[in-house]
């Protein structure tokens, strides 16, 4: 006779999983803050926030290969492959929307940029968006009438063109304007990068052009905090910031992950993306592989929340199941229950905005 026994599902058998460690949501809810994400790998934004009941509320929508994303008080930029899109709330502070949300994001306008391989995305002093031009090796400006304008050019890249010769993926403000840059190497030559993953990574000043870290291996999310600037060195799963003294990057937490996402949730406590690395030539021969191996511990995706003092992991959240890759991470500050429709949503057509005639 068949053993009709239903099976309990392993993680490998969840679409989309989310384990919070003890006592999350209500420390959330302590920091007033929610949480958005993107992973690029199944072209997502998915938003984190607290329940009612105290439980975790997950919501998210289709974007499309989305990756650098960048917050302020009434909504957010956010990358496409061939999109630079601003999503505003359509509600006004005390106000509740649908499954009494209290903020409902809706994509009001966007740049059609074409595949740039568009990565961070900064939004400046004046309020407009400026974002990591991937594939043509310079951080760029949205246009009206091309698909960028190019605001800044590392200083070894010798031209123009369309050849991801260093990768650079990471940029950073500092008093409101650009100021920093990662870059996986100083490659000159189509697809460079690629051998210089292990230790070729550095970060740029782009005020003046100089490279104030180096040695690093594919470095990312570089963000400017409480005098510091913080970023990963992902190749070897490490968290941390560079003495601007001596140009030496610091670890702070190791972190069983392939880094990328970077925010802050307060003065003192930072929220970090892990991913999954791929079995692929990006991935394959990081010296994170064999800091996994030497800790004994599995590769994860999520999020840790780190204690920027003493490195100490306060929360987590590890994801499971479709999601394996996330890119970046921004904390949604004053909101609790946040929601978003998504550019091709049929609920798109039915909510409407109408400005006051008071």
């Amino acid at each position: 006779m068949a053993d009709t026994t239903a099976a309990k599902p392993t993680k490998s058998d969840v679409v989309f999983g989310v384990d919070l460690s003890r006592g999350f949501t209500e420390w959330l809810t302590s920091k007033n803050v929610s949480l958005a994400l993107t992973t690029y790998q199944v072209g997502k934004l998915i938003l984190f926030g607290v329940k009612e009941d105290g439980g975790l509320w997950t919501y998210n929508r289709t974007i499309g290969r989305c990756m650098g994303l960048a917050a302020d008080e009434t909504g957010f930029w956010v990358t496409s492959d061939t999109q630079l899109i601003r999503f505003e709330t359509l509600l006004q502070t005390g106000q509740l929307g649908p499954d009494n949300v209290d903020a409902l994001y809706a994509p009001r306008f966007s740049y059609f940029t074409g595949d740039l391989d568009a990565h961070d995305v900064v939004i400046q002093a004046d309020g407009e968006p400026i974002f990591a031009n991937t594939l043509f090796n310079c951080v760029s400006r949205p246009s009206r009438s091309h698909s960028f304008e190019a605001e800044w050019m590392p200083p070894f890249i010798s031209k123009l063109v369309a050849e991801d010769r260093c990768h650079l993926n990471g940029i950073a403000k500092r008093d409101g304007h650009l100021r920093y840059a990662t870059a996986v190497s100083r490659s000159d030559v189509f697809d460079g990068w690629r051998d210089h993953r292990q230790d070729g990574g550095i970060v740029l000043d782009t005020k003046s052009g100089e490279i104030i870290c180096s040695g690093l291996s594919m470095p990312h999310s570089p963000r400017w905090h409480q005098g510091r600037l913080w970023l990963h060195n992902s190749g070897r799963g490490e968290f941390g910031y560079v003495n601007m003294e001596t140009g030496v990057f610091v670890p702070v937490a190791f972190c069983p992950g392939y880094l990328r996402g970077l925010d802050f949730i307060d003065d003192n406590t930072a929220v970090v993306g892990l991913s999954l690395p791929r079995d692929n030539k990006t991935f394959l021969g990081l010296a994170l592989d064999a800091a996994l191996a030497d800790k004994g511990i599995l590769p994860k995706c999520g999020l840790y929340f780190v204690d920027l003092t003493t490195g100490a992991i306060i929360h987590s959240m590890e994801i499971s199941g479709v999601v394996t890759e996330l890119y970046d991470i921004v904390a949604l500050r004053s909101i609790k229950k946040p929601a978003l429709l998504g550019p091709t949503s049929t609920e798109l057509k039915r909510t409407l905005s109408v400005p006051s005639l008071d």
